[in-house]
This record gives C-alpha cells, structure tokens and sequence, in this order.
C-alpha cells in the first residue's frame, strides 16, 4: 500500500471508529486545561483527573491559585508524579498569568510554552483543544503509531509531528491528535499490538510477519 493510500484509509477508518473526540481530561476552562495538561506528563489521564478535582476545589483559577503555598499543592498532586517540580511550576506559571495576563491563558503558542512546566506538547494540546487552534500535539504513543503505520520514521517526536502535518490536511489535525490516541489506547498499545495485530497495521502492511521496532521518541 502507498503511503498515500495509508494516509487516506487511517484517516477514514479513524472518523469511522471516533467520530466524536471528548478531550480526556477533565477540565472547565483554558487554565484548568492547562494544569491537568501540564499533570499529565509521565501520568495517565485516569490518575490525573483522579487528582484534580481536590487541587482545584483547593484554587481553580491563576489568582487562587498564585497565593497557596507549593507545599499544599505538591501534596495535592503528589500520586501525579514529579511532584516537586509541576507543584512550583503549577504556582509559578498561576504567578506569571496574573502579573502579565490578568489571569487569562494566553492564546499564543510561544506565549505558553514560556510558562514554567509548559514545553511544545502541552502548549500544542492547550492551543488546539482549549482555543481549537490548529495544531498536532505528539506523545510517545502518537509517535509509536506514526511509525508503526509508515507515517513518520523521525527520531522523535518533533521530525513525527512534522512529518504528520504534511500529511494530513489542517482542518483534521486537532481531531486526529485525539483520535490517534484513542485507537493507541484501544487497539494498538505498546503491549497490545506490534504492528502486526491492529486493523489499521494489518491492512496497511498485511505482509508484514515480524514486529515493528520503533525508534523511542
């Protein structure tokens, strides 16, 4: 199959099994998008949104937010992982968005990812489902697919998330990021599937008999 025979039958097949994308984090507005993006890192979703309902009944907004003391937040978000770290960049960036933004979320990509704790991904996820900007935010999971299905043969995710938007038309990539996710999850996880289990590995490379290696991202 030609890679542009690929493109087309993951981006049909995709619409097909996930023609409605919900954004898997719980969130209500830009800023908590933002911290539970920025929790997520090395986390699940499941145990993120497991944590955020106490740390924002705790502050949900960048004004509460800035005046608690990192050590209640750290305990808060402490089954997140990385701790010391997302807890003074979680008051830090709440600090810096009332002092330069009067509380908003910037709604610039460079903006967001000067903000502590918030590098390209995080601000790509904020950028597409919090504002719906177009944009392709790639994790390890994306990339493992990408190259799984002879999308992408980057090194990492920033060649992969290049390399996907050449491939695919702006106006898919918001929903695509999502829905990638959501066939990774379902049908074609790290253990699950080797490239040669899934629907899509299968019909994309059917002689196809050893498992892809993929490059980590």
């Amino acid at each position: 199959m030609l890679k542009k025979d690929r493109v087309a039958f993951i981006d049909q097949r995709l619409q097909e099994l996930y023609p409605t994308q919900p954004i898997p984090l719980d969130h209500k507005d830009p800023y908590t998008l933002l911290v539970a993006v920025l929790l997520s890192a090395q986390c699940t979703d499941e145990r993120v949104n497991q944590v955020t309902p106490a740390l924002f009944d705790l502050a949900d907004n960048p004004f509460d937010m800035a005046g608690q003391d990192v050590e209640k937040i750290r305990e808060i978000i402490r089954p997140c992982g990385l701790s010391p770290q997302k807890s003074k960049a979680i008051k830090r960036l709440s600090e810096i968005l009332v002092e330069k933004y009067q509380g908003a979320v910037p709604e610039d990509m460079a903006a967001l990812e000067e903000l502590p704790g918030v590098g390209h991904k995080t601000a790509s996820v904020v950028m597409s489902q919090a504002f719906g900007v177009p944009a392709f935010p790639v994790d390890t999971h994306i990339h493992r697919l990408a190259q799984r299905w002879g999308l992408s043969s980057g090194k990492n995710v920033t060649q992969t998330e290049k390399d996907l938007k050449r491939l695919f038309p702006i106006e898919r990539w918001n929903a695509l990021h999502l829905q990638i996710i959501y066939y990774g999850r379902e049908y074609c996880s790290a253990r699950g599937c080797d490239g040669t289990v899934c629907d899509i590995c299968r019909t994309c490379y059917p002689e196809r008999k050893n498992p892809k290696k993929t490059r980590k991202a």
